[in-house]
């Protein structure tokens, strides 16, 4: 693909970068190589990313700011419940993932080191604990006794371990349309926000029961 300079954007390159990658299976060893392909100045690149795997952590950090876009654009999303926010944003954010499922799985195996392959998911992770923080502080705000406020840190590191949880989940699901996974982000959310209402026992034990039963199937 030839591409001219001075009309590239951010998303451009992501885009030549994802395509790029599916179709040599291999991730440019240089910015230098990879800007050439595109015929891209690598001032150009450099505009936009500091190198490639900068470039590699943009892609996921696209992939949120664009489920955050259109989960917005929906004129009752801020009259929802912090539960019902959740859930919309998972939901959206495996949807948008599913779309680009042959570049989620590249990119996420790829290297045989698995830390390596977590490494371009620090910002993404910064911005679900950020996501998952407005939630909360925005819940305790309506909350007159510290006693019932809750944790934003406690929560927005759970809200991350959970979007890992069905990351893995999804990579792994061969059910038609991913229905499982779905099934999977409800009842994960549903745990999440009983554990943080103290009500946790039944949800838990069904969501024990639905791993249980996908583990052993």
């Amino acid at each position: 693909m030839v591409a001219k300079s001075k009309k590239i954007t951010s998303d451009h390159i992501i885009s030549f970068y994802m395509a790029y990658v599916l179709e040599h299976e291999v991730v440019p060893k240089s910015v230098y190589k990879f800007c050439k392909v595109h015929q891209i100045e690598e001032v150009i690149f450099y505009k936009f990313f500091s190198s490639i795997e900068g470039l590699q952590k943009s892609v996921w950090n696209t992939f949120y700011s664009k489920t955050i876009a259109l989960i917005t654009k929906n004129k009752d999303y801020q009259s929802f419940s912090n539960k019902d926010k959740m859930l919309t944003f998972f939901f959206s954010f495996f949807e948008l993932l599913t779309l680009n499922r042959s570049y989620v799985l590249f990119s996420l195996k790829y290297d045989k080191n698995l830390l390596k392959n977590m490494e371009q998911l620090k910002g993404l992770r910064k911005n679900i604990k950020e996501f998952a923080t407005a939630l909360i502080e925005n819940n305790n705000e309506h909350k007159t006794s510290k006693i019932t406020q809750h944790n934003p840190k406690l929560f927005s590191e759970g809200a991350w371990l959970q979007l890992l949880f069905i990351l893995k989940f999804w990579m792994d699901d061969d059910s038609l349309g991913f229905e499982k996974t779905d099934v999977a982000i409800e009842k994960s959310i549903n745990t999440i926000f009983d554990v943080f209402d103290n009500t946790p026992l039944d949800n838990i034990i069904d969501f024990g029961k639905f791993l249980f039963k996908e583990k052993m199937a």
